[in-house]
């Protein structure tokens, strides 16, 4: 291999794993792949973490400070059409309405990260989301305020937002592999919930509702729907029943709440009950 500094005079030659066009190309597939495996991995155990509460929904759920200026502004607009303008004061409405649902994750993710700092530091639960804007900020912001550490899964897309700011370096992660982070969601994963989102949300509920319902995964995960305003509209699971479509007992794989109240007391129940002892230490 040619030296830059020098033309005429050859270098070593690369090592394989030294050779980023080797690295990213279709033949190095397979060794990508593990380091998305065994990377993370190493990060967890650096940090002790061993359980996760993990947070889903949408990356377009704005604070209620941010959506309430946005509102305001979208009223002093005056420019465009009578129909443009409608329009813009509409969408801001939206985003007033929904952003209920980001500060119900922040305080969720709070109260529940406050709980786990009484347990001993091996035994606690960390808050994981998937590392970008909107709930998964949420998410992230609320562990932040608790004083505790939180995980951040990213995903690198064409499209995709800055991750948050809310998330510890060590623990801010960027995938390139869909079904490696998914793994990582699922892996570490001792309960789900799960706030009103679209299909990237969809994508992600339903495959580890069908990995706890196919039993693929055997430890104990409630996986909770926040919002059945939302959810209940959106994604109608009693008629998959009345179809036969799933089995009644499938009712069990997941609950719809409306409170972080309720959501952050259903939580640590079944945290104690399934995972912990009266003295905090690990079942089994």
């Amino acid at each position: 291999m040619a030296d830059p500094a020098n033309p005429g005079k050859r270098t070593g030659p690369l090592k394989a794993f030294d050779n980023p066009e080797f690295m990213h190309s279709t033949f190095a597939r397979s060794i990508r792949v593990q380091a998305e495996m065994q990377e993370p991995y190493v990060r967890f155990k650096r940090h002790g973490i061993r359980n996760t509460f993990v947070m889903f929904g949408s990356a377009r759920t704005l604070p209620a400070d941010v959506a309430q200026a946005k509102l305001a502004e979208a009223k002093k607009d005056t420019k465009g059409s009578p129909a443009e303008i409608a329009e813009r004061i509409h969408r801001a409405e939206l985003a007033l309405r929904s952003s209920t649902h980001y500060e119900a994750c922040r305080r969720l993710s709070a109260e529940l990260t406050r709980w786990s700092l009484t347990l001993p530091e091996w035994q606690r639960f960390y808050i994981c989301s998937g590392g970008g804007p909107g709930i998964m900020e949420a998410a992230n912001r609320g562990a932040h305020e608790a004083g505790g550490k939180s995980v951040g899964l990213g995903i690198s897309l064409p499209f995709e937002q800055d991750h948050n700011r809310y998330i510890p370096e060590d623990l801010d992660l960027e995938f390139h592999y869909f079904f490696i982070r998914k793994y990582w969601f699922l892996y570490l994963a001792k309960a789900m919930v799960v706030f009103p989102g679209g299909f990237g949300t969809f994508d992600e509920v339903f495959e580890m509702l069908t990995l706890v319902q196919t039993r693929k995964t055997r430890k104990h995960i409630p996986i909770i729907f926040f919002g059945s305003d939302y959810w209940k509209k959106v994604l109608n699971l009693e008629v998959m029943h009345e179809w036969g479509m799933i089995s009644p007992e499938d009712h069990q794989l997941y609950r719809h709440v409306d409170t972080v109240e309720e959501a952050r007391d259903f939580l640590i129940a079944e945290m104690t009950k399934h995972y912990l002892t009266a003295d905090g230490q690990r079942r089994g």
